[in-house]
């Protein structure tokens, strides 16, 4: 798997632009290696592990912001990949064994927590709303990946996510899909920009948008019916960089990250947005990782 592949599945749908200039530099850098590519340590089984911190909404509409950690753990055993999916994991079942082809097919299942609205709640009156439980939600993951668009070396993939809970935190579905781009710059350093989406059923809109009558009673807010839909889309950016200067060889990296997503529908609607946060959701990252 090149590297492009480790810091697209470490922080999923984060990505940075990519400079015309500096993409000129890479190819004219790379050229000479395209018809035989040194995958290095990345030739056989390898693991990446970090550690990192994180800054973003301390719940899914709020305009408070806390603080987090952001471990990372992502590999491949036998041509088999793995990886972090936010704070969970999936498990690529589609063996990478011909690195020879230009289109690749992914797919796997995928577990992942959802805490969203259970801790870290900064506004009080969301917080006298009640907490929620902690999600469990398993489900899948499949798309198709296209090699050598522009370069050698980039990628365009095209994917989605569905998943349900299964510890009756919300009892609901999501479907996530995304379009993501990457490519590297230079035998060190990493791109990726990547777009995606989300829709929700009506029990997981229910449980973190809705507001009853006793909810209303106890913060003030209005009652607010809340029905399912697309619930957010955004963009993400996303920068590595090898501190050896080639990838190849593994060893110490960093990686930055931000994404911007819009809350839509009545994720926008209700009162814990509208009216106690922000529709317009922000998110950024950053920490070290190493690679063997």
């Amino acid at each position: 798997m090149p590297f492009s592949k480790i810091l697209a599945t470490s922080c999923a749908l984060f990505a940075l632009g990519i400079s015309p200039s500096a993409f000129a530099q890479a190819q004219e850098v790379e050229t000479a290696k395209a018809d035989a590519p040194d995958r290095g340590v990345f030739a056989g089984d390898w693991l990446t592990i970090g550690v990192g911190g994180g800054y973003g909404p301390s719940y899914e509409g709020s305009d408070d912001y806390v603080l987090f950690p952001a471990p990372l753990a992502q590999g491949s055993v036998d041509g088999f990949d793995f990886g972090a999916r936010g704070p969970g994991l999936y498990v690529d079942l589609v063996r990478d064994t011909n690195s020879e082809g230009n289109v690749k097919f992914l797919a796997g299942p995928l577990v992942r927590v959802r805490t969203d609205r259970n801790s870290n709640i900064k506004d009080a009156v969301v917080r006298s709303l009640g907490k929620r439980d902690v999600a469990v939600e398993i489900g899948a993951t499949a798309g198709v990946s296209f090699s050598k668009m522009l370069n050698p070396f980039d990628t365009l993939t095209l994917s989605s996510d569905v998943q349900w809970d299964v510890a009756k935190a919300h009892r609901g579905r999501l479907i996530s899909p995304s379009i993501s781009y990457s490519t590297p710059l230079s035998t060190a350093i990493f791109t990726n920009l990547s777009l995606s989406a989300t829709h929700v059923d009506g029990n997981y809109a229910d449980t973190y948008y809705s507001i009853d009558a006793a909810g209303s009673a106890a913060s003030g807010l209005p009652v607010f019916d809340a029905k399912g839909g697309w619930k957010s889309y955004g963009a993400s950016l996303l920068g590595g960089v090898d501190l050896s200067g080639d990838a190849r060889d593994g060893g110490w990296g960093v990686f930055g990250l931000v994404s911007y997503s819009r809350l839509t529908g009545d994720a926008k609607r209700s009162p814990v947005t509208s009216i106690r946060g922000d529709a317009d959701q922000w998110f950024l990252a950053g920490g070290i990782s190493y690679t063997f």
